[in-house]
């Protein structure tokens, strides 16, 4: 994922993609997915892994298809510093969700996890990478 740019398509200048634009809830986000079709699960591993709920496969977060990803912060307290990234499994096709924790409060899987989905370009619609395992 990109870090956030100028969204200029609504017409709002200066808006962030990727940023909450309004007050929404963790449960507002969640449930927003879930409607989409976002309704497994992934979990942050060590060496900036994900864990696929449905098929407890491990995948890079740097080759996982990162479809959507949101940045929340709480509103009585900014540390509450939250990122929901909307996946899907490059094993099994997979559409779920994954909550990690960024900045000064996020455990060291979240935080590589984060580092690397903040890096990742966008992804090619219809395009799945597999991991590389190193023996190739």
């Amino acid at each position: 994922m990109q870090p956030p740019q100028l969204d200029h398509e609504d017409g709002v200048e200066g808006t962030l993609v990727g940023v909450a634009r309004d007050a929404s809830t963790i449960t507002d986000v969640l449930h927003t997915l879930e409607s989409d079709g976002y309704v497994g699960q992934f979990r942050a591993r060590s060496g900036a892994l994900l864990e696929c709920a449905t098929c407890h496969e491990l995948a890079s977060a740097a080759t996982i298809g990162v479809d959507q990803m949101r940045r929340l912060e709480g509103a009585s307290d900014p540390d509450d510093m939250l990122v929901v990234a909307a996946l899907t499994c490059p094993s099994c096709g997979a559409r779920g969700t994954v909550v990690l924790g960024y900045g000064p409060v996020a455990t060291a899987e979240d935080a590589d996890v984060v580092a690397v989905l903040d890096e990742a370009p966008a992804p090619v619609p219809g395009q799945i990478e597999q991991p590389h395992n190193g023996t190739e």
